[in-house]
């Protein structure tokens, strides 16, 4: 079980939906407040953004390197499309005033202290950073719950990590991510949910969706995620690195609805017979009827009865191979359901 502010998240209740802003706002504080208010339309209720604070997070060597994403080097992309403190406060209060928790990511101390200074009630731990040991030491001196995807790790650098946040006494979450964007269906491997599950069953587990369509935040959700997030942004139509691994509101709206579907009415007890199904069951089952007009006495064969639809009749499928052999007590016509009465007992 995991608790952020009053929302529990645990093996019985509703999947929590987090729609990540991101740097979709591209540095834009009025983008921000928009996207939040579509996510709160949709029906969220958290989001989530990235704290950046570039001096503190990344070296002079960033300016070297591209995203497969992005024309742009990592250096520029953050510092060009990155809220300022107070930019960030305004938006962590507007996220609040619309009644809803407010999630970031943090990239460095300095943005750890910031999301502390706001008065965060946990943190989202990326990719990037859950084997950045020297920061997630760091961040568990708040005992904050943490959100932790596991993306660009392999089951062994997942578990040092789960042992050293367990040693710490954190409430944390692990969260199963593909850092490819967008990712393609062969990417996904969904199986890592199952397997997460089965390696770490005290904790919540999820998933980091960079798809840009819904169905595999479904058929995680299906498999047992109890988080799923996703990139988040009003118009898909705009340019940004993020954007194509991104959903819009209708999407989320769709996804927040489906997900408790899954949870709340598909799930269900396990397989067994169901009352409703009883009038199905009547002609979709089958009981033995003479396939051709038997005369009295006549041998019962394959040839002259056979289990057929509906199932309304005396002789079930269960009783046909104890029939073959016996004999008919008198005439019965092709078509008829064999009864109790037209069957000799040896």
């Amino acid at each position: 079980m995991l608790k952020i502010d009053n929302r529990v998240i645990s093996l019985n209740s509703n999947p929590l939906i987090i729609p990540e802003i991101g740097i979709n706002h591209k540095g834009n504080l009025n983008s921000a407040f928009k996207i939040v208010d579509a996510a709160k339309r949709a029906g969220a209720e958290i989001v989530k953004h990235q704290t950046h604070t570039i001096d503190d997070e990344m070296s002079e060597e960033a300016k070297k390197i591209r995203p497969g994403n992005s024309r742009d080097n990592i250096f520029s992309i953050i510092k060009n499309n990155s809220l300022s403190a107070e930019e960030e406060f305004k938006l962590f209060k507007y996220v609040k005033f619309k009644r809803m928790i407010y999630l970031s990511s943090p990239f460095s101390r300095n943005a750890v202290d910031r999301l502390i200074k706001f008065g965060v009630s946990a943190f989202k731990i990326g990719s990037g950073e859950m084997s950045n040991y020297p920061l997630l030491e760091y961040v568990c001196k708040f005992k904050k719950p943490l959100i932790v995807s596991t993306g660009m790790h392999n089951l062994e650098q997942v578990k040092k990590t789960y042992y050293f946040l367990s040693r710490k006494k954190m409430k944390f979450a692990l969260l199963h991510t593909t850092n490819t964007y967008p990712t393609i269906d062969k990417h996904l491997r969904l199986n890592s949910i199952t397997q997460l599950l089965k390696k770490f069953p005290k904790i919540v587990i999820g998933l980091s969706d960079h798809t840009g369509d819904l169905l595999s935040s479904i058929t995680a959700i299906s498999l047992g995620a109890k988080i799923v997030e996703k990139h988040f942004i009003t118009n898909k139509n705009i340019q940004g690195p993020d954007i194509s691994s991104s959903i819009n509101e209708d999407q989320l709206k769709e996804l927040i609805i489906n997900s408790k579907r899954i949870i709340t009415q598909m799930k269900g007890d396990k397989h067994k017979l169901l009352k409703q199904e009883e009038i199905t069951r009547r002609f979709a089952f089958a009981s033995v009827a003479a396939l051709q007009d038997i005369k009295k006495n006549s041998k019962f064969n394959s040839d002259n009865i056979f289990p057929v639809r509906p199932s309304s009749g005396f002789y079930k499928v269960k009783d046909y191979n104890k029939l073959l052999g016996l004999r008919a007590k008198r005439d019965i016509k092709k078509g008829f359901q064999l009864k109790l009465t037209d069957v000799k007992k040896n």
